[in-house]
């Protein structure tokens, strides 16, 4: 099983003036995959807090996969891919390009999306958008090939139908 956080970047859900639903579509997504989701924590759009999370739960949780939703757009305060390349030491665009990808096929609307992916240490890290739609989709377009990613980044065996 690959171990899993999710992290929220809203300045409402961190407030509590919204409710995070973004977070159980992800979840939900990943279901009957090799995936446990070990980590769940909700942030303003402040760059330090988005690092701090990110690098404790990679350096320190050894997580091997951070998915980030919210904070990808062109809003003034959106600036997790920013705070997301701080921290990264190698960048993953194919993974990117492949949300906006199969996003654009939905609506033009994936092509304001900035979100990054990239690597630190050995956890992968991947910005997806803030609705639950928008994420779960983005999710969805790289799951068929999530579980070869990590088990080449880990070192975790895995092959289809058969999770370690």
């Amino acid at each position: 099983m690959f171990r899993v956080g999710i992290l929220t970047v809203s300045d409402k859900g961190s407030r509590g003036e919204r409710v995070d639903t973004t977070h159980l579509a992800l979840r939900e997504a990943m279901e009957g995959g090799p995936y446990q989701v070990v980590a769940y924590e909700i942030v303003p759009d402040e760059p330090p807090l988005i690092k701090k999370v990110l690098r404790l739960w990679a350096d320190r949780e050894g997580l091997d996969l951070i998915l980030t939703n919210g904070g990808t757009g062109l809003a003034p305060r959106d600036r997790t891919p920013e705070a997301t390349r701080e921290v990264l030491e190698r960048e993953v665009p194919g993974l990117s390009e492949l949300i906006r990808l199969k996003g654009l096929e939905k609506t033009p609307m994936a092509a304001l999306s900035r979100g990054v992916a990239g690597v630190r240490g050995k956890t992968l890290i991947v910005n997806l958008p803030g609705s639950p739609k928008g994420a779960r989709e983005s999710l969805e377009a790289l799951l068929p090939i999530l579980p070869h990613a990590l088990s080449l980044l880990t070192g975790k065996p895995w092959r289809e139908g058969h999770h370690e």
